[in-house]
């Protein structure tokens, strides 16, 4: 599970490039419940700002500007130190999207892609930790990277960011899917998987490696049904997964995947 006293290698934030910030926050408004703070002035051309539900940072939002770059989830991993996170990067084969920044002194930030194209991000943290409600409904409750290569981003991640990995077969033949554990952890503290598919599955991204998010949700089917009345898509589901949960991978307007979880009753 995830939880907001984050160890070094888990998920502390998240974030959306979209390329109609007004029209993120209504739809991600009505899915999710989610509150909208500017950091503008509230205008049509606002370039961003932060998600909150019950009044807690869930997320954050940013003007999409990237030429080419398709709007998409960004998760950032703690670091203790995200220069040390980028030499590691380079040392696997990976590439520098984002030199590590400072951002006033919230904290220290880098964005990276994984050798195989899957693009994902790095916090340093110093007066910001990152959000600050995970697994209830309304937040992030779990991290997934669809990649073409298994094997290969095991061992970009673990060297990375340390990650540990126990593997489970999928029901009906569907493969593997490796769990996620950040390093010196309990596997409670798992926060994600890694699942391999064929290049053609992965459209979204054009047969590059993405990751995205799971939402909690308290209803997957009302949810499912916002996503839809608001201009978005289902790709899959809604469908039960013995012991996880119903879910649905759903797509916003503008072409941004995520995963809305009803999980099991424990």
């Amino acid at each position: 599970m995830i939880t907001t006293d984050f160890a070094n290698g888990a998920p502390c934030f998240l974030d959306l490039g979209a390329p109609d910030v007004p029209a993120a926050t209504a739809f991600y408004g009505a899915v999710l419940g989610w509150d909208f703070e500017s950091m503008g002035d509230g205008g049509g051309d606002m370039e961003g700002g932060m998600f909150r539900s019950d009044g807690k940072l869930v997320a954050g939002l940013g003007k999409l500007t990237e030429q080419g770059a398709r709007s998409a989830w960004m998760i950032y991993f703690k670091v203790a130190d995200a220069d040390a996170a980028k030499q590691s990067v380079e040392t696997a084969g990976g590439t520098v999207r984002v030199e590590p920044m400072d951002l006033e002194d919230w904290g220290r930030m880098a964005q990276f892609t994984d050798p195989l194209g899957g693009q994902f991000a790095v916090w340093q943290p110093r007066k910001d930790a990152g959000v600050e409600k995970v697994d209830e409904p309304g937040s992030l409750s779990w991290t997934e990277l669809y990649t073409t290569d298994a094997a290969a981003a095991k061992a970009f991640y673990t060297t990375v960011l340390g990650w540990r990995y126990s593997d489970m077969d999928l029901p009906g033949g569907g493969g593997t899917y490796s769990l996620i554990t950040p390093a010196d952890q309990p596997e409670e503290r798992m926060h994600g998987g890694i699942m391999q598919m064929p290049a053609e599955h992965l459209s979204l991204a054009n047969g590059k490696p993405y990751w995205h998010p799971v939402f909690n949700v308290t209803d997957c089917d009302a949810a499912v049904a916002k996503v839809t009345e608001n201009g978005g898509s289902v790709q899959m589901g809604p469908e039960d997964a013995e012991g996880v949960g119903r879910m649905a991978v759903c797509v916003d307007p503008a072409g941004a995947d995520f995963v809305v979880l009803k999980p099991s009753e424990s």
